[in-house]
């Protein structure tokens, strides 16, 4: 099934202030939230949109992504992990909402609205490990059909030892005495406005609700160690010089546990030796002698899939255009396909021998042979733009 537009989810438009997004989102937060509406698999898929736009939408970089590429410059063909704001869960929305109701960290501030509701789904602290980025060169065959890459990354990993944990081992682990293993603590303040209620991370256990009594030896208490991993990337065909993908949670290990950062792909298109890419379409430059475009012939030209023959007809002036189509590259995540336009030059020779000088200047008196220019010849240039217009 389809995803709707973020901007149609969250009920803003294209120029909207990020300030505006956020309270578009904030009011959609509160009146999905799972624990205002339980059992409500509507409800909660509605959360979860509203969440993923948000992701989305109020972050600059992704935001620029999605105005050009749509879904699939945030969310392209998943390669291990899914790409963009799709590989959100619980827990991702709620490590948000510290930004969107102004939460001092520890547990959700919905606790205040629906008792407590984030602490009975691990709503404790969670860090996240930092994103990576990579580069990847793709030829212009690869961005027509698409490509799987395998790329070995060097990065923060979970430690095996303690699986994560930190912990030389499991009796090592125990309840944090200051949150009760909730961890937030919540303190009580007089004001003239009376009581005032609130909850802030844990100092002793910094948000996880446990304490560590014996550290692991490999990774000395982080759950993270430096190590590598071959991730396995599937680049939808259509992408272009420039584009950036992101697959979430492939990114850096986070410390005891926590969420893993996103790998953000950075395309570099590798040069053809013979095509050049416009947009959607390739553009080839077939010298043809002058003698052949007199009078035709038929000609071989490269194209992405491979040869394909066509027909120069008797009188070919330079500067022509000729169009192969679907020849070109795939839009991404679409049906479309753009041409091949190949662009005639007539070749002159530099050297001629005796003979052939001698036939060149019995012709040069053949009326046939005098240039006889158009009143509305256009140049190259302005075939290309109305062609591509």
């Amino acid at each position: 099934m389809s995803k709707r537009d973020y901007y149609d989810v969250l009920g803003v438009s294209r120029s909207t202030s990020t300030e505006e997004i956020k309270k578009a989102y904030r009011k959609l937060a509160i009146k999905y939230h799972p624990d205002k509406n339980p059992d409500d698999k509507s409800a909660e898929d509605k959360f979860k949109e509203a969440a993923e736009a948000y992701e989305v939408l109020s972050n600059p970089e992704k935001k620029q992504r999605y105005d050009h590429y749509g879904h699939a410059g945030v969310g392209g063909a998943s390669g291990g992990g899914g790409y963009g704001g799709g590989g959100m869960n619980m827990e991702d929305i709620f490590s948000q909402f510290g930004d969107i109701f102004g939460s001092g960290g520890g547990g959700s501030p919905f606790e205040s609205f629906f008792g407590g509701g984030q602490q009975s789904r691990g709503g404790r602290r969670v860090s996240k490990g930092t994103n990576l980025r990579i580069k990847v060169k793709l030829t212009l065959e690869e961005i027509a059909n698409g490509a799987e890459k395998k790329i070995k990354v060097n990065k923060q990993i979970v430690c095996k030892t303690c699986d994560g944990t930190g912990a030389k081992d499991r009796s090592s682990v125990s309840t944090c005495k200051t949150c009760g293993g909730s961890g937030a603590v919540r303190r009580v303040t007089n004001t003239i406005l009376g009581q005032m209620q609130t909850t802030s991370t844990c100092p002793n256990c910094n948000g996880s609700g446990t304490q560590i009594t014996a550290k692991c030896g490999s990774c000395h208490g982080e759950g993270v160690v430096r190590g590598e991993e071959t991730i396995t990337i599937n680049i939808p065909a259509g992408v272009s010089d420039g584009m950036q993908l992101s697959m979430s949670g492939k990114g850096n290990a986070a410390p005891n546990g926590g969420i893993p950062g996103d790998l953000i792909i950075l395309i570099e298109e590798i040069p053809h030796e013979t095509l050049k890419r416009e947009g959607n379409n390739v553009v080839y430059d077939l010298h043809v002698s002058i003698i052949d475009a007199a009078l035709g012939y038929s000609a071989e030209v490269p194209t992405i899939d491979g040869k394909a023959k066509i027909k120069i007809e008797p009188g070919t002036q330079s500067g022509k255009l000729l169009r192969l189509k679907g020849k070109g590259i795939p839009e991404i995540n679409s049906y479309h396909r753009g041409d091949e336009i190949i662009h005639i030059n007539i070749w002159t020779p530099k050297a001629l021998s005796a003979e052939e000088r001698t036939i060149l200047e019995r012709l040069r008196e053949s009326p046939n042979f005098k240039p006889q220019p158009g009143k509305n010849d256009k140049s190259f240039f302005e075939k290309m733009k109305e062609y591509f217009e």
